[in-house]
């Protein structure tokens, strides 16, 4: 499961980043292999973009349990 300390470039090194990408991109992280974003955390890049990081690791990481299922 991710937290909100995890960072953004590990994220994409993942398995499951595939599956996850596109909840970035739906709340409009779209240059999640920048340098700016590649060391951001979730909750960084969430309060970036104005999105509560509780709400979005919910979505996220029941995405990742649904993989993993």
């Amino acid at each position: 499961m991710l937290t909100k300390d995890t960072v953004i470039a590990d994220i994409l090194d993942m398995d499951y980043a595939p599956e996850i990408i596109p909840l970035f991109k739906a709340i409009g992280m779209h240059c999640l292999g920048c340098a700016a974003a590649s060391n951001e955390t979730i909750e960084e890049a969430c309060m970036v973009h104005g999105v509560d990081p509780d709400e979005f690791l919910d979505a996220v990481n029941a995405v990742i349990a649904e993989v993993n299922a």
